[in-house]
């Protein structure tokens, strides 16, 4: 189960790389604008394993935001009962991650450690503030903590207001445990399936405003109904009706999508004829002129 759960954040997160930077901002406190640059680094990790074949682990996600200064950054989901065991799996992907890019000079080897964080989908009473490594070496103690972000902490309102937008295909997390009386309680599941609506309706505003592309919107939906496919299994009722929106919005968002290319078609013919002014080929096409003149720059030869 828990594998949907992280190709579902793995997605999300390569698929829809500007959604990370209000994440980042969020749970770091960093600044970022958003116009920073993100690189992905590689997440298969080979752990060296004394006198048994190398073990192979995958981070869920790493990367790098190139701005004024560049820092590395190293993300997990989880969605199981805290155990000990992720501290331990954090670190040794951690300290692979600075393995793999550590600098060995004049016999000093420099490793540099990713800003680690998880995002936890459920919350326990045993789900802590915070992680915390303590490494005692020869040289001294170095101690740091590890912060989390407890999804189901974050309303809508928090989500939108603080675009943490790549949240959204997990907020159903904040319902599971009522997912019985939606199911059986026609009322109190239309209440959850508006929940569902007001996202559509305020993705489709982000939309517009060019806060999100389409891309981003569908991806978002997408997942969306992946999760509530797969955390609502023993639910029919709940499966049903969120999903049923979600489908809904994806068929729309298709249709639009073709409208679109047509729309597109059509200019592109009219600025291969030359015959007409930009803005009469954005009128005729009911394009903005804006997208008309990224396709006529598309169409200028190198």
């Amino acid at each position: 189960m828990g594998n949907i759960y992280d190709g579902a954040f793995r997605t999300i997160l390569n698929d829809c790389r500007k959604l990370i930077i209000p994440v980042i901002n969020e749970i770091f406190r960093e600044e970022y604008t958003g116009e920073e640059k993100i690189e992905f680094l590689p997440n298969e990790h080979f752990l060296d394993q004394q006198d048994e074949a190398d073990k192979e682990r995958i981070t869920d996600t790493n990367f790098r935001v190139i701005g004024k200064i560049t820092k590395k950054y190293h993300l997990e989901c989880e969605s199981c009962l805290p155990d000990g065991k992720i501290t331990i799996r954090l670190f040794e992907y951690d300290a692979q991650i600075a393995l793999d890019e550590g600098e060995v000079t004049e016999e000093t080897l420099t490793v540099t450690f990713p800003n680690t964080a998880v995002l936890y989908l459920r919350n326990y009473k045993k789900t802590p503030d915070k992680m915390k490594y303590v490494i005692v070496t020869p040289g001294g103690t170095v101690k740091y903590d590890i912060p989390l972000m407890k999804v189901q902490n974050y309303t809508l309102d928090d989500i939108f207001e603080k675009r943490l937008l790549l949240l959204i295909p997990f907020y159903i997390f904040s319902h599971e445990k009522n997912f019985p009386e939606y199911n059986s309680n026609e009322q109190k599941l239309a209440k959850l399936k508006s929940e569902y609506r007001y996202i559509l309706e305020r993705l489709d505003e982000l939309e517009q405003q060019g806060v999100i592309g389409a891309f981003d919107k569908r991806t978002i939906i997408e997942l969306s109904s992946d999760v509530v496919k797969e955390i609502a299994q023993k639910y029919g009722n709940v499966q049903k009706g969120v999903g049923d929106i979600m489908g809904g919005a994806l068929v729309e968002t298709s249709a639009r999508k073709l409208k679109n290319e047509a729309k597109r078609e059509v200019a592109v013919s009219l600025l291969k004829m030359g015959k007409l002014t930009i803005e009469e080929i954005a009128e005729c096409s009911e394009l903005n002129i804006a997208e008309v003149e990224q396709l006529a720059s598309e169409l200028q030869p190198v």
